[in-house]
């Protein structure tokens, strides 16, 4: 694999936040409209109007305009406080909570020793209580960037294995891995609420039992709704690449100089990785190996295509091969 710099990666990962920053508003503008224009046609009788009436395109767009604002600043305030609040919820999500110094000094003196290698800042340390054996970075920024180890991968590694773990996670935080994730977490939970509220009120907005092309109309809103979700996760399977896992992998061996201890600590995950806790399916994506337990969707079926992780039989291939 080509190796990429630390600040090349930043500046990869900056850049597709930016973009996913500005491709977000655009799908919830084109899903607004959508939405109103199939919502003025399901309301008019046989999908014509009345020569006095403006046309169903006219009353679509009196209707977007209105209500694009209004979403676009419901939307806006619900990314905010969600990401700001990505902590909480993902320690919610995981039931992961603080791992004191007393409680292990030897994680505390791992994560030190690698940190000061490197002269980063150390970043808070969580503990999930779980026998399986997985760990995870987040955050945005110095103030929240989290390193959460289960009890499991702790208490079955050795010191070498778990510093190969830590280090992984300690370069997706410089590489800016995690921002890229938290950003995409917050889309990908509002996208799924909207598209959830989008089709409930299709379904269930009253309409004339003898109006032709009003099951027609319901169908097409949802079928809107399908692809704009597809385009969606294609676009997170573009910005939340596989390579991140590679290069997080590189960037341990680099920094332990031991990249047979990640190997070894990768083998043993991947007899046992799965978090009970953990249900949902894009907080699953900040493991180090994703949980086997994921969660079930309409692309449930799909979930090959858009996997985030590489096969961890390649990735261990890859750290032995240095």
């Amino acid at each position: 694999m080509k190796y990429v710099g630390i600040h090349t990666q930043q500046a990869e990962n900056n850049a597709r936040s930016v973009l996913l920053l500005f491709l977000f508003p655009c799908l919830i503008v084109a899903l607004v409209y959508a939405f109103c224009y199939g919502m003025i046609y399901m309301n008019t009788p046989d999908g014509g109007v009345h020569p006095s009436e403006p046309s169903v395109t006219v009353q679509a767009n009196a209707m977007f305009i209105e209500a694009v604002p209004v979403a676009l600043l419901v939307v806006g305030i619900w990314f905010v406080i969600a990401y700001f609040a990505n902590t909480s919820i993902i320690n919610a999500a995981t039931s992961s909570h603080s791992l004191s110094r007393m409680e292990n000094k030897r994680i505390y003196n791992l994560v030190e020793n690698l940190c000061m290698s490197v002269g980063m800042p150390m970043p808070k340390l969580q503990i999930i209580e779980d026998n399986s054996l997985n760990a995870f970075a987040s955050g945005i920024n110095r103030r929240t960037f989290t390193v959460t180890l289960s009890r499991g991968i702790i208490d079955k590694l050795n010191d070498e294995e778990l510093q190969g773990v830590i280090a992984h996670e300690l370069t997706h935080i410089r590489n800016r891995d995690v921002r890229l994730m938290i950003v995409s977490i917050v889309f990908v939970g509002i996208f799924s609420m909207i598209a959830e509220i989008a089709l409930r009120s299709v379904f269930y907005t009253p309409r004339r039992r003898d109006e032709k092309g009003g099951g027609g109309v319901v169908i097409l809103l949802a079928f809107v709704l399908a692809i704009v979700g597809f385009f969606f996760a294609s676009l997170m399977r573009f910005a939340i690449s596989r390579k991140r896992e590679y290069m997080a992998d590189a960037g341990a061996a680099e920094m332990t100089k031991n990249p047979r201890a990640l190997a070894s600590a990768l083998r043993k995950i991947s007899g046992d990785p799965d978090i009970e806790a953990v249900t949902r399916d894009d907080v699953a994506q900040l493991f180090i190996e994703h949980p086997g337990k994921q969660a079930q969707g309409i692309f449930g079926g799909l979930q090959g295509l858009f996997a985030t992780h590489p096969p961890i039989a390649k990735r261990i291939a890859v750290l032995e091969q240095f």
